[in-house]
């Protein structure tokens, strides 16, 4: 599956909701503005990935990266 950035701001959001946290909660947790929880859950694109990161590792969500498997040079 390919995700895109609203697909993990989805995440974030459904996880942060099934934990009880508010947005602002959750922003004073990970080290991170409201604003930045707000577009992030909204899917912006432009979103700091280090901030991304920080965030999924507060709600606890994991992420497996997985790289392609090298073709054979014959």
């Amino acid at each position: 599956m390919k995700y895109t950035s609203k697909h993990i701001g989805n995440l974030i959001r459904e996880t942060r909701k099934s934990l009880e946290l508010t947005q602002k909660d959750l922003a004073l947790t990970s080290g991170t503005g409201l604003r930045f929880i707000i577009d992030l859950e909204k899917g912006k694109p432009t979103c700091q990935f280090a901030k991304v990161l920080t965030v999924l590792n507060t709600l606890g969500i994991q992420l497996l990266l997985i790289p392609p498997s090298p073709t054979k040079k014959e």
